[in-house]
């Protein structure tokens, strides 16, 4: 099964530290994909206030909409986003 096709559990209980993991994860899938713009976005996410970080998840999916070639990164995003409440 190719990588594209595989489906997203929609975790709702993500803590911070697994937040910024997965914003790290997204942040290297863009350096990887040559994204550099997307990428910079999450540079020193780690620590930074929940306003702030869903600023740039918002702006990040707000590009990310018309490239459905990067739609795991998008997924990933998409998963944050539900998760940003979670964030202390």
């Amino acid at each position: 099964m190719a990588e594209e096709d595989k489906t997203v559990r929609m975790v709702t209980n993500l803590d911070r530290s697994a937040v910024e993991a997965k914003l790290a994860g997204v942040r290297q899938a863009a350096q990887k994909a040559n994204l550099a713009e997307l990428a910079s976005l999450f540079n020193g996410v780690e620590g930074m206030p929940r306003a702030q970080i869903e600023t740039r998840v918002e702006n990040a999916l707000k590009w990310l909409a018309d490239k459905p070639e990067h739609q795991r990164i998008q997924a990933d995003l998409e998963l944050v986003a539900i998760n940003l409440k979670n964030l202390k």
